[in-house]
This record gives C-alpha cells, structure tokens and sequence, in this order.
C-alpha cells in the first residue's frame, strides 16, 4: 500500500522582507510534517508580495539561479531535516533569462526545474513583463511519495496541462498559485471558478489535485485563498477558507487510485488520432502548415 498525505499551504506574504516570508513558510512546512505531511506545497512565488500586479523594473533584481535562489536553497534544506517533498516556486534568472519556474525537492534532493508555460498578460497579472514562456515542457517527477505533476497558476485553467501531466505518469497534479480580486473590475469573484477548473481536471483524469494561494491585500488586489485538496471525485477533502492562515491535509491510497483510474477508462478510450486540431492556433490549421 502506498499512502501519501499532501498538504497546501496558505499565508499572507505580502511583507517585502523576503527572509520573513521565507520563515513564514517554513514554519507551516514545520507544522504540516508534524501534523504526518509528506508532500507540502507552498503557494505561488511565496517569497515575496506578488510584484506582477505592475511592470517594475527593480523586481528583476529579486530574481536569482536556481542552484543558489534564497527560497530554494531554505526548502531544500527544511526538506531534507524533515523528509518530505516541497515543490518550490520561485523567481528565476537564467542568463539573460527570467521566468516563472518551480524546483521539485525531495528530501534535500533537488530533482529537477518546471519552467510556468502559460503566462498571463492583463491588469494585476502582467507576467509578461517578467517572465519568458516556459521551455521544459511539462514535467513529472518520480519523488518517493508518489509521481507527481505541478503546473504553476495561470497554467491551472489548461485542461491540456493536467492531460498531459497524466499521460507522464502523474499520480498526483499540484499547483502553486497567487489569486485574487480583478483590479480592473472588483466586482468579479473567481474564486469558484478557479477551483472548479481544477476540480474537473482531477474527475477527468481520475486522479487527485491541490492548489494552494496566498491570503491578504497587495496593493491593488485581495487574494482570497482558498486553497484546497480534491480527490479523483471531485470532491474537496480538506479546504481553508478566504482569510485563515495554515494548512490543509488529505490522505490518499495511490495504488487502490491506480485501479480506479484504470477502471474509469478515461485512458482507455482516449483517440489521439482525433486530437490533431489541438495542435492549431485557430481550430483549423495544421501546426507547422501553410
């Protein structure tokens, strides 16, 4: 029997201090391995305030290598005291390169780089300032708790993402987030829907995802949390709510999935022959084509 428990982590981070964010994630890291955690998973560049809401060029001097990246190198060693897997977002320089990426780290053990491939352009979420589209491709990692697939955020809403997380093997989809109210019109509330769209990945793929997002105002935008734990159902198992600051934890039997995923026949009765005009822009023409 494999068991894996996976907890989502949720704060504010809006303090500019990034050793104080930094240290407000550990300590729930603490607090989610002592509660028998194993996979923990911050939110969505935690440390620092979310500095995407506009274009400033003094935030790509926060950017840093991964191998020597002050987020990185904390959780890589908080994971190795503890023995758990932290996915860990953060603010990447590569060369002349900056992007939106994630470090999977198991148990001190870095295992490799996701680089964000969807990346939002629009009021309060201009990464297109920031960030270059991804060149990793989708990634899943072999961890000791399982195999595991993260999309970063805006990535979340693509339906391909999660699919093809699945066809590599995922047995779980986790994805960091920063989320909140639309400065542009304050009336809309997302939060639903942000969750529905995950939710419909883990029944269509049979398996279970979890998201975790910040709380507290920034600047122009409150983000709402929310963060939470589905299983293949589609039913949340464990979810914080708008404001609280903690941890959120769910228990899962991977083989006994497996099975059922199985079952399902979502894999089963796939037809990629078909799925061609998914390799098109506008719907009708081929990739590459004239």
């Amino acid at each position: 029997m494999r068991e894996v428990k996976v907890a989502v982590l949720q704060c504010a981070l809006g303090d500019e201090a990034r050793e104080v964010n930094i240290e407000r994630v550990a300590g729930l890291v603490r607090e989610a391995a002592a509660a028998g955690a194993q996979v923990i998973l911050p939110p969505e560049l935690f440390e620092g305030p979310y500095f995407c809401q506009t274009e400033e060029e003094r935030f790509f001097a926060t950017a840093a290598p991964l191998e020597t990246h002050p987020s990185v190198v904390a959780m890589r060693a908080l994971a190795r005291e503890l023995d758990v897997v932290i996915p860990v977002s953060f603010f990447e320089r590569a060369g002349q390169a900056y992007y939106n990426s994630l470090a999977m780290v198991d148990g001190g053990e870095l295992l490799g780089l996701y680089r964000k491939s969807h990346i939002p352009d629009g009021p309060g979420y201009e990464e297109k300032f920031y960030f270059r589209p991804g060149d990793t491709g989708f990634r899943v990692w072999e961890t000791r708790f399982g195999t595991i697939g993260v999309g970063i955020c805006w990535d979340q809403w693509y339906p391909e993402c999660a699919r093809a997380m699945a066809l590599m093997g995922a047995e779980l989809l986790l994805y960091p987030t920063a989320i909140g109210t639309e400065p542009h019109a304050p009336e809309m509330d997302t939060k639903d829907p942000w969750q529905r769209a995950m939710i419909g990945h883990a029944v269509s793929n049979a398996m279970p995802v979890a998201a975790a997002n910040r709380v507290g105002r920034e600047a122009a935008m409150a983000f709402y949390g929310s963060s939470f734990v589905a299983d293949p159902r589609g039913d949340k198992l464990a979810e914080l709510d708008r404001e609280e600051e903690g941890f959120a934890m769910a228990t899962f039997e991977l083989d006994a999935l497996a099975i059922e995923r199985a079952n399902w026949g979502f894999f089963r009765d796939r037809r990629p022959d078909l799925y061609r005009v998914l390799l098109t822009a506008d719907g009708r023409t081929p990739f590459g084509g004239s």
